[in-house]
């Protein structure tokens, strides 16, 4: 699965096609475009593997999510790889966003052991201290309840975890810790550097979108991340290399072309060590070779 030449990328986390309301930066992208993803489905994924990309991995943010991704993973078993969470923002690209209950985790919990054979990590998952998400202690709090109740899920079904951290990254790494979490994905972190240098030392990893081409705000965490720990993602279709424009996971050589110029090394470099991150990081999408 490395890739062998720099038109070939592996796509190490994408967002779940299948799904109508999309989430982190989904307020910023209507349903109407991402809605159109599933119109042309198609041709996204024949644009995908033109790309050169070798794997998708599909998150979930709701449990009504979980059969559509599995769906996906059915209609094209040699690229989607599955995987379930329940995210900490509920209703994303709807009007009436909330912050996670523990009601919204229970229906979602025999659906992992269900789908444990066809699920390759747990995410998304993580905490989100948006003020306009979680004003008041008690919505933090159960944040942190589900959360950690999917560190254990990760934990028993042997998953790495994929983490949406936003307004909370020394929380969400400090928790990681507490709950013994080795093997962690930290999706579009915006902490400071010194918050992912704790991670870093924690072994986790860090992906970042091609959103991060519109400006140099991430260069300086870019550069001070070792390559060895970082991953490529889309987020699609949010952050991409446009503001409000449907991103895809064809934009991935973007994020690789970003990564390369910042560190100053080729894009065929940045290539190697991210197919190699993945896999490391997501040893079961070994079965997509």
């Amino acid at each position: 699965m490395v890739a062998s030449s720099p038109q070939q990328y592996l796509q190490t986390v994408d967002y779940a096609m299948t799904n109508t309301l999309f989430k982190g930066e989904c307020s910023k992208v209507t349903v109407q475009k991402c809605m159109s993803i599933l119109q042309d489905l198609e041709d996204v994924i024949k644009r995908t593997r033109e790309a050169g990309v070798k794997t998708l991995i599909s998150v979930t943010e709701e449990p009504s999510e979980f059969e559509r991704v599995i769906q996906l993973f059915k209609s094209y078993p040699d690229l989607v790889a599955p995987c379930f969470g329940i995210h900490p923002v509920q209703g994303c690209g709807s009007h009436d966003q909330r912050s996670v209950k523990i009601q919204d985790l229970e229906p979602a919990l025999p659906l992992f052991q269900k789908y444990r054979d066809d699920i390759v990590a747990v995410g998304e998952i993580g905490l989100d201290f948006t003020p306009w998400y979680a004003p008041t202690s008690q919505e933090r709090e159960e944040q942190l309840t589900v959360f950690t109740k999917q560190l254990q899920i990760s934990k028993d079904l042997d998953l790495p975890v994929n983490i949406h951290s936003r307004s909370a990254a020394k929380v969400t790494i400090a928790t990681l810790k507490e709950q013994g979490i080795t093997c962690a994905l930290l999706h579009n972190f915006a902490g400071k550097p010194s918050v992912a240098m704790e991670g870093v030392q924690a072994g986790y990893f860090f992906s970042f979108p091609p959103a991060v081409c519109r400006n140099d705000q991430k260069a300086k965490l870019i550069k001070q991340i070792p390559l060895e720990h970082i991953c490529l993602e889309t987020d699609s279709p949010a952050l991409g290399p446009e503001k409000h424009v449907r991103n895809e996971p064809k934009n991935i050589s973007l994020v690789c072309e970003y990564i390369a110029h910042v560190k100053g090394i080729t894009p065929q470099m940045v290539i190697h060590a991210t197919t190699d991150n993945a896999l490391r990081l997501f040893p079961k999408i070994k079965r997509l070779e």
